[in-house]
């Protein structure tokens, strides 16, 4: 193995631990207590040294975003794939996207609340929001009609954000989720 290797490798393996050291933080405290300077003392390096990965707090964020972005897509498709027919699908996919939100809220946050330097819904966005919006656009699909399959899509998606973030914040009662998101799904399907 080369030194240039071992050295990509090795900054690689740093970079993954910014951002997981961010997650867990942020998961733990929430957004506001991660700070390139806490980062720095939990992962054990230097400031300068993260600033050698990510120019700062906001470009760590935008990667959480990413790979989060990665995962929900993984997510989705499981579920999306595992139903048997469109109309399970779309349930699946809606619950499992609401799933996600409450399981991992301060990483939904990062992904869909909080403001970072990421091209959403452009050619330049990355691959992995592109993967999470294309599996849900796969379960609305057969409900587009001649509706715009893009602009349905992020009709549905609005609509399980909605639903996610009032109930997460406390405007919607906890108790009443599961029926929205039935009811939801299921007059979105029949008026699409």
């Amino acid at each position: 193995m080369s030194i240039q290797t071992r050295r990509e490798r090795e900054r690689a393996e740093r970079e993954r631990l910014i951002i997981r050291a961010a997650r867990e933080l942020a998961e733990a405290e929430g957004w506001d207590a991660v700070t390139t300077r806490r980062l720095a003392a939990e992962i054990e390096y230097s400031q300068p040294v993260l600033y050698s990965h990510f120019k700062g707090k906001g470009a760590i964020m935008a990667a959480v975003a990413v790979q989060g972005c990665a995962e929900l897509a993984e997510e989705l498709r499981a579920a999306r794939t595992s139903a048997p027919d469109p109309g399970a699908a779309l349930a699946a996919v809606g619950a499992a996207y609401a799933a996600f939100g409450e399981r991992r809220p301060a990483l939904y946050d990062v992904m869909f609340t909080h403001a970072v330097d990421l091209p959403f819904a452009t050619a330049e966005a990355p691959p992995a929001l592109w993967d999470a919006f294309g599996e849900l656009c796969q379960a609305v699909q057969p409900f587009a009609g001649d509706d715009d399959p893009g602009i349905l899509t992020e009709t549905f998606w609005s609509g399980l954000h909605g639903l996610v973030t009032l109930m997460r914040s406390g405007r919607l009662p906890r108790e009443g989720h599961a029926r929205r998101l039935s009811l939801l799904i299921g007059h979105f399907a029949q008026a699409a």
